[in-house]
C-alpha cells in the first residue's frame, strides 16, 4: 500500500470544487491557490477516504451540506486573509 495514493482527505476535493466555482483557478496565481487551499483546509477537520464513491453512497445529504458550508466559510476566510495581506498602505509618510 502506498499511503499517499490510496487515501486522501475528502475536504481537498470540496475545497478545489469551491475554488473552481468561484473562478479563482482562472484568475489567481498557482502560489495564491496553494496558499488558499492550505489556509482553508487547516480550518476544517480532516475526513479521510479511499474512494470517492464511498462518500457518494454512505454520506447522508445533511452531512454533505454541512461539509460544503464549512468549506464555503473556510475558503471565504482564506480569501479575506490573503487579499488583506496583499494590500500595502498607500498613505504612509516616510519619516
Amino acid at each position: 500500500m502506498k499511503l499517499d495514493d490510496d487515501i486522501h482527505n475528502y475536504y481537498e476535493h470540496l475545497v478545489l470544487e469551491r475554488v473552481t466555482e468561484l473562478g479563482l483557478d482562472n484568475s489567481k496565481s498557482p502560489d495564491y491557490l496553494a496558499d488558499l487551499c492550505c489556509l482553508a483546509l487547516n480550518q476544517v477537520p480532516p475526513r479521510y477516504i479511499r474512494y470517492e464513491v464511498d462518500m457518494a453512497f454512505y454520506l447522508p445529504q445533511s452531512e454533505r451540506n454541512q461539509m460544503e458550508m464549512n468549506v464555503t466559510y473556510a475558503v471565504d476566510n482564506a480569501i479575506k486573509y490573503l487579499d488583506g495581506n496583499d494590500k500595502s498602505p498607500t498613505n504612509e509618510k516616510a519619516d
